[in-house]
């Protein structure tokens, strides 16, 4: 039988749909599973030797669909489930067609009501719900991320202080409202007496800057160095990594690294806090929020700035206790 699964975007989202892929490859006999992504998203999956293939969405969308429609696909997995999910699903009439149920609606009573009706279940378990029909069942042995050997980082590519042992810090988001402010991310930093790794995109390089510029030798500003795969990579050989409800907190427990993460506008009961099954014990995994407040969550994705201006969802973050927490888990 050939699948196609479905999803889009980002890359958070998408490395907490893989253990429905493996499950789907392991439990169905002789399945052969496509995965349609952006071509952004590429590196996430590449390297995944639980799917068949991997296509990607073009810039013309009339020869991406010529490309699914020759595959006769028997069923379509979506686990996006937006209008653009909807076309391609249009497009595949011979297929049975699975979707994901987003729950926007709970969601949407939760951040702008704050009344939350929201299940207390893993995204995970929900994405595999989708193809419960079909026998697949959650193998609890979590979310899977695979590094190509030429994406690897080599030690000297770090700074030699840095080649027994770091603590990674996720400085990056999508959204700012989802990210520690720098003065907050520098106070963190002072207070982590061990080698740091900042992580994260060339956007957020000018931030890691600042924040390395109180210890330039025990803090190495990797944003912008590094591929995704690359930084994913520092992720998995990390002491520790603290990280904010964004992508590369989801490959961390991937690779079962420790995590400490920081909520800022959207909240753990949205279902996707880390996620490492049962099949091994579960290492650290903290969740740091502030309590208390009648705003948050204030979005299900982010914001550029504070819809209130004070941004005490992150201000008031207890980054001592952040600080201390890591210092003990690493110093064991």
């Amino acid at each position: 039988m050939k699948f196609l699964i479905i999803r889009f975007s980002s890359i958070g989202d998408i490395v907490l749909t893989t253990p429905v892929v493996r499950c789907l490859k392991e439990q169905v006999s002789d399945a052969e599973v496509h995965f349609l992504t952006k071509r952004v998203f590429a590196p996430v999956l590449e390297a995944n030797p639980y799917i068949d293939k991997l296509v990607l969405l073009n810039d013309s969308w009339e020869l991406m669909m010529h490309q699914l429609q020759s595959e006769k696909y028997d069923y379509v997995i979506d686990l996006h489930r937006n209008l653009r999910t909807w076309r391609v699903k249009r497009g595949l009439p011979g297929a049975q067609k699975f979707s994901f149920h987003k729950l926007n609606a709970s969601k949407w009573l939760l951040t702008a009501l704050k009344i939350n009706l929201l299940p207390p279940v893993h995204i995970v378990d929900r994405y595999l719900n989708t193809v419960r029909s079909l026998g697949v069942v959650n193998d609890e042995r979590g979310l899977d991320y695979f590094i190509p050997v030429r994406d690897q980082v080599k030690q000297q590519d770090l700074p030699a202080s840095h080649w027994f042992g770091y603590i990674g810090v996720v400085i990056g988001a999508a959204h700012n409202t989802k990210k520690l402010p720098v003065h907050r991310l520098q106070e963190l930093c002072r207070h982590l007496n061990y080698p740091v790794v900042l992580l994260g995109g060339k956007e957020d390089e000018a931030a890691g800057s600042e924040v390395a510029s109180i210890d330039p030798i025990r803090i190495y500003n990797a944003c912008g160095r590094f591929s995704l795969n690359e930084s994913a990579d520092l992720v998995r050989k990390a002491k520790l990594i603290i990280s904010h409800d964004t992508g590369l907190m989801h490959i961390a427990a991937a690779f079962g690294r420790p995590v400490l993460s920081a909520w800022g506008n959207t909240v753990p009961a949205f279902g996707m806090w880390p996620y490492y099954g049962s099949t091994k014990p579960a290492p650290l995994n903290e969740v740091f929020e502030v309590k208390g407040l009648w705003c948050r969550p204030c979005s299900k994705i982010g914001y550029d700035r504070c819809p209130l201006k004070h941004f005490k969802c992150m201000e008031q973050q207890d980054v001592l206790r952040m600080a201390q927490v890591a210092m003990e888990a690493v110093i064991r």
